[in-house]
């Protein structure tokens, strides 16, 4: 009786035991009758929710993603390749940047004081005809000596490389891939209109990360269009997804809600340095623009694209509003290669392209895009606008976009208002376009290096071409009259020995360094 009272006493407990009471006995009490009502039993609350309209809606939902996945996977494999070389990074490849990891397959390496041992890769793809074309990505297959696909009910076959597209700054392209194996009536994907996916829109991703074939995630198209890693993926236009992928997702497939094939899963963003886990920024290469691709890559094993031989830049909204059109549309020409297709039709610096073989041009990628889909030797009809008043009517005949072309045409605009040579070092003035080639800031000042001398103390301390200087002898460097003038005081001092401050086009290398400077340079 002491207890009982004693815990009576206390309300706390007391509200406590009844809370408890209320709990267990599942008692409601109404706020408007202030009535006790006994709450439904459990078993006949999910009675209750699953004949509910909305559980039915949501039931119907999850049946659907399940069929879905169910009719889409077996479409998907998983390609293993194996190769006796050691898998490096090549200079020059979009794959060394540490922040845009693709999703290449466990490397091993070789020691210098063992034999080279085979290289193991491990990727994704997806089958789009029944005679055993398979889509992935070039990085998957690259340089490999043998390709195996496993499809989705454990087969394996030996497969061949038919054709890719290799995405390198020069001449390359997409890094798609097109592989093929030696069977019939195999399942397939049939393409979607990625142009019609919107953003929010729900897809899915299938493919084999980190080796876990047929793995399945869900998620939405975050964004469209996207074009940042141009600088090493001239083509990109990718699809954006959350749909969660990793290592070994690369060439897999992006499927919309209609089952159907939407992009080919080729890249992800990381946090940064050597993380490789997703984070939620995946992206891909839109069907329709593989579609587009394929019929060179069956018929000729690579992508033949047109080149205009320009350099140009989107028209602002600045500049929209003083032309009076009423969105921007159009690029700017910012320089015309010698001897290209584009100055043998006419075109000039600063005018702006509006219409190519009469579709209207609505930017840069778009412009870029439809030239590379221009059939070669094609006489094009094209309208300009220059002098921000005059229409011209021009025709370009198109030439092929090969590396060969590309390094030419770089050549003779590194070429020109070269210096003479300082500390066996030679450098021309930073313009736009040249930025662009390295992959500096619009704003960064200085000289970029276009030449080193053989045998240099400048080649020893590691300055290559297209690092940019930016100072000397402590003396910021603006530009190259600038960079000319310090160069004579130098000289007039004398010096043996300059220190510079460089800076290299991927970030990684450069800092202070000192070069000598021959005898015949003082």
């Amino acid at each position: 009786m002491f207890r009982l009272r004693s815990t009576f006493r206390n309300p706390i407990r007391v509200l406590l035991i009844l809370a408890a009471c209320i709990v267990v006995a599942g008692i409601i009490i109404d706020r408007n009758t202030g009535e006790f009502t006994l709450q439904t039993a459990v078993g006949q609350t999910n009675d209750t929710l699953q004949t509910s309209e909305d559980f039915i809606h949501l039931e119907r939902a999850n049946r659907a993603f399940i069929d879905l996945v169910a009719h889409t996977r077996p479409a998907v494999v998983q390609i293993t390749t194996r190769t006796q070389r050691t898998l490096t990074q090549q200079p020059g490849s979009p794959f060394r940047n540490d922040f845009y990891r693709f999703f290449f397959g466990p490397e091993f390496e070789s020691t210098p004081d063992t034999q080279l041992q085979p290289a193991r890769g491990l990727g994704s793809g997806v089958i789009v005809r029944e005679d055993g074309y398979i889509l992935t990505n070039n990085h998957v297959v690259e340089d490999v000596d043998d390709i195996t696909v496993i499809l989705a009910n454990g087969r394996e076959y030996d497969a061949e490389l038919v054709g890719s597209d290799p995405a390198e700054r020069n001449g390359g392209g997409t890094d798609l891939a097109l592989i093929k194996i030696d069977e019939k009536d195999l399942p397939t994907l049939q393409f979607g209109d990625s142009d019609a996916l919107e953003v929010g829109e729900w897809v899915i991703a299938i493919g084999s990360p980190l080796g876990f074939s047929q793995s399945v995630t869900r998620g939405i198209v975050s964004a469209k269009g996207r074009a940042e890693f141009s600088r090493r993926i001239p083509y990109s236009d990718f699809i954006q997804t959350d749909a969660p992928v990793n290592q070994g997702n690369s060439g897999g497939a992006l499927i919309n809600i209609r089952g159907e094939l939407v992009g080919i899963n080729t890249l992800i963003a990381t946090a940064g340095g050597f993380s490789m886990g997703n984070i939620g920024l995946g992206f891909a290469i839109p069907s329709n623009m593989v579609q587009q691709l394929m019929p060179d890559l069956i018929e000729k094993g690579k992508v033949v694209r047109g080149w205009l031989g320009i350099y140009m830049s989107e028209v602002g909204h600045d500049l929209a509003d003083k032309l009076q059109f009423a969105s921007p549309r159009g690029v700017v020409v910012r320089r015309v290669i010698e001897d290209s297709p584009a100055e043998k039709a006419g075109i000039q610096p600063r005018d702006i392209i509006l219409d190519f073989d009469g579709e209207p041009v609505r930017g840069l990628q778009h412009l870029m895009h439809t030239v590379a889909a221009t059939k070669v030797g094609k006489s094009v009809k094209l309208t300009v606008l220059r002098g921000g008043t005059e229409e011209k009517q021009l025709t370009v005949k198109l030439v092929e976009r090969t590396a060969e072309v590309v390094d030419r045409s770089e050549q003779r605009v590194l070429r020109v208002g070269l210096t003479e040579s300082f500390a066996g070092i030679r450098v021309r003035n930073l313009t736009a376009a040249v930025a662009e080639r390295y992959g500096y800031a619009s704003d960064e000042t200085g000289v970029i290096v276009t030449e080193v001398e053989a045998g240099s103390d400048a080649e020893k301390k590691g300055i290559r071409p297209g690092y940019l200087i930016q100072e000397m002898e402590w003396r910021p460097v603006a530009d190259l009259e600038t960079y000319s003038r310090l160069v004579e005081k130098l000289k007039e001092e004398n010096k043996e020995k300059v220190l510079l401050y460089v800076k290299s086009p991927d970030g990684r290398g450069g800092g202070y360094v000192t070069v000598e400077v021959s005898t015949s340079d003082r």
